[in-house]
C-alpha cells in the first residue's frame, strides 16, 4: 500500500498517510494530530521496486564495480555495505563485523586469519 505524505494547513505538522490509491482518489483524509481537513499533498521521494536479478545486474555493472580498489579495504568495505544494502537482506552478524573491519582499513588477509571459521558453511555439502 502506498504512503502519501501532506502538511497540515491547521496544525502545521508534516503527515504520513497509507492508503490505497480508490482511498486516495475518494476521500478527503484528515490530520490525525488534530482531526483537520487542510491537508496539502507533498511530493516525496519516489522508489522503484527492482527484481533480485535487476540489483545484482545493477552491482554488478562495469561502472558500478570502476572505482573499487581491490587493495584499499575501505573500498572493499564500502562496496561490500552497498551491496548488503541493494540485497535488503541481514547478511549476518559475522558479514557486519567483516565490513565494518574493513571500513577501519583492516586488510582482508588480517581479518580471515583471526576469523578462520569465516565462511565456513559455503563448503558443507561439497
Amino acid at each position: 500500500m502506498p504512503y502519501y505524505d501532506f502538511k497540515c494547513g491547521d496544525c502545521k505538522k508534516p503527515v504520513r498517510l497509507f492508503l490505497t490509491y480508490a482511498e486516495y482518489d475518494d476521500s478527503l483524509p484528515v490530520c490525525p494530530f488534530c482531526q483537520g481537513a487542510h491537508l496539502k499533498r507533498r511530493i516525496s521521494r519516489v522508489a522503484l521496486a527492482k527484481s533480485e536479478d535487476a540489483r545484482m545486474d545493477a552491482m554488478m555493472d562495469d561502472s558500478a564495480l570502476a572505482g573499487l580498489d581491490e587493495e584499499d579495504p575501505k573500498a572493499l568495505g564500502r562496496f561490500m555495505r552497498k551491496m548488503s544494502r541493494e540485497m535488503g537482506e541481514d547478511m549476518g552478524e559475522e558479514f557486519e563485523e567483516v565490513v565494518d573491519r574493513l571500513e577501519k582499513g583492516e586488510s582482508p588477509d588480517s581479518i580471515e586469519q583471526s576469523m578462520p571459521d569465516l565462511g565456513g558453511d559455503l563448503n558443507d555439502g561439497l
